[in-house]
């Protein structure tokens, strides 16, 4: 202190007597500051590591040599991931069903030992998770009666009760996992035999600042954010869609939803269908979003070409690996991992632009040299130049440039749609601007939901390790949504997300009462009604502002509507 002090006296920027007075003053220490706390982030940490590892020749190195590892993590999000995954998969197997006792002994005064053997006996992933601390061991006695291996006694609530009885029920002697609610009343609970995962990116840098691999670290070590590889169903046609709108097609597009039917690579007749089975004829192209039809999807991909949809998909967006240039394809027939789907929809927030998910900020030795940095952009020359005090030199946006800022609006615009009209009108509820995209596979095998706002990309995905059936109607919007919901209602419950960025070189037209982004000399000419007084043609387009009101679009359907296939 005293020797800036004494320079600014030497360079004439204070008195010399000021600056004297000030090196008596009492030195006002600050506390050092806290590295971040890794609660609730075992997934995230244990995933750090296995990536730093990758760093180095010598995969020990970062246990031996003193390096300093910055990670993406925020710790306010990954706890409210974890609680919003648990919570969500609890409920989704709640919905199916007690699966009875997971063990049965003799009622005697020396219970709790024999139950500790019993417990002891069960295999690591049926055990109480270390995420659920309140968790405890507890003893089923006559009348639903329930002794808890901390002492405690009550009874088991009574909603609980009679959800057990509904299925295995409950007998003297069972052991079961309880949590204590009020003074002699407990809670049921049990282990969920489905998992899922969340990942929250940072759609502008990549940076990974939540994950949450599966139910509980302690009952299962896999992560199903970077390792699960699963059909991605629905959650991959907005980019199917984004390459019509590079291509020829726009907002004011009309696609046909009617039956089609094409010999698939095994020589068999392929015939897909929609969710509700149903057929709604010629439909703005946006309504193939909103209501996830599928064969608007196919009937676009027969139009735009499968060829350059799997190339763009896999080389430019980088959604998937691989893509044979196959129909079922663009119904999400391919294999995704969570983490790297929903850094994907980044393009649709960033103005598309395709950014590297990562961990690992950056990486130091002992010495404080930095030695990895995951941000690869260089200063420009203006950084070499003597500061002016006019305007410091500017960044580039990170990531490359792989759509047309105005085709990621108009798909982020869709999207924003899905959860206003569409197949997650349950979002809606948060208040804020968000879009994302449902998704369900055949025979709900996994159920998704990508979704973001502004500043936030939220993947959640749903789904037995084995690949077995959810469920019938365990859709996206049923099982995968509710998860996101709550993670974004706790995410952003200090301070509402801004509104999206728009392009500024779009256009504005209304097309069947929404106001739809177009690029310069793509807008539809206006046209008027016959009849100033009555309805407005089907597929007319209409004017915005002035006296004119646009017309009211078709009323949402029902909050959770089921997603297709």
């Amino acid at each position: 202190r005293n020797w800036v002090l004494g320079e600014m006296v030497r360079a004439g920027w204070v008195p010399k007597a000021e600056a004297q007075a000030a090196m008596q003053e009492d030195l006002v220490i600050q506390a050092k500051p806290e590295r971040a706390k890794y609660h609730d982030a075992d997934f995230f940490v244990s995933e750090v590591e296995r990536r730093a590892k990758s760093l180095f020749a010598d995969h020990d190195a970062i246990y031996t040599q003193g390096y300093y590892v910055k990670t993406t993590l925020d710790p306010r999000l990954q706890t409210m991931a974890l609680q919003a995954l648990m919570n969500g998969l609890e409920l989704y197997d709640r919905r199916h069903g007690w699966r009875g006792a997971w063990g049965n002994i003799t009622v005697s005064d020396t219970w709790e030992q024999d139950a500790q053997a019993a417990f002891e006996r069960l295999p690591q992933n049926a055990r109480i998770p270390a995420e659920r601390p309140n968790w405890q061991i507890g003893l089923i006695t006559k009348g639903g009666s329930v002794r808890a291996i901390d002492g405690g006694t009550g009874a088991i609530r009574g909603d609980d009760l009679a959800w057990a009885q509904a299925t295995r029920g409950l007998k003297n002697g069972d052991l079961v996992f309880v949590e204590q609610e009020s003074k002699g009343t407990y809670r049921l609970r049990q282990v969920p035999a489905v998992n899922g995962a969340l990942v929250a990116v940072d759609p502008y840098s990549g940076r990974i600042e939540a994950m949450v691999g599966g139910y509980s670290f302690s009952l299962s070590k896999f992560n199903r954010a970077t390792q699960a590889q699963r059909q991605p169903g629905s959650s991959i046609k907005p980019f199917v869609y984004a390459v019509a709108l590079e291509k020829d097609f726009t907002p004011a597009s009309i696609v046909d939803d009617s039956p089609v039917s094409m010999m698939g690579g095994d020589g068999k007749v392929w015939s897909p269908e929609n969710y509700e089975h149903d057929f709604l004829g010629p439909q703005p192209i946006r309504r193939g979003i909103e209501l996830s039809r599928n064969l608007m999807t196919v009937h676009l991909a027969q139009k735009v070409g499968i060829k350059p949809i799997t190339q763009k998909i896999v080389n430019d967006y980088g959604v998937l690996d691989s893509m044979p240039p196959e129909m079922s394809m663009v119904l999400g027939a391919g294999e995704v991992q969570p983490y790297r789907l929903a850094t994907a929809y980044s393009i649709f927030v960033n103005g598309g632009r395709r950014v590297k998910p990562h961990l690992i900020d950056e990486v130091q030795d002992r010495d404080g040299k930095v030695i990895y940095r995951a941000d690869e952009r260089q200063c420009p020359a203006a950084c070499t130049d003597a500061f002016d005090g006019l305007e410091s030199p500017r960044l580039l946006p990170q990531g490359v440039q792989v759509m047309d800022p105005i085709t990621a609006y108009q798909m982020n615009s869709f999207l924003q749609g899905v959860t206003i009209r569409g197949t997650a009108a349950a979002a809606r509820a948060l208040g804020f601007p968000i879009g994302g995209k449902t998704g369900t596979t055949n025979e709900f095998r996994s159920a998704w939901f990508m979704g973001f706002t502004s500043d936030l990309v939220v993947g959640v995905y749903v789904g037995f390790d084995d690949n077995r059936s959810l469920g019938e109607h365990e859709t996206g919007a049923v099982a995968a949504l509710p998860i996101w919901i709550d993670f974004m209602q706790h995410a952003y419950a200090k301070r509402p997300p801004r509104d999206f960025n728009v392009p500024r070189d779009a256009t504005f037209a209304y097309v069947r009462g929404i106001q739809e982004a177009f690029k310069p000399g793509t807008e539809p000419h206006y046209t008027e009604s016959p009849d100033e007084d009555g309805p407005k043609p089907y597929l007319d387009t209409w004017k915005g502002g002035g006296d004119e009101a646009p017309p009211i679009d078709d009323e949402a359907p029902p909050v959770g509507r089921p997603d297709d296939q």
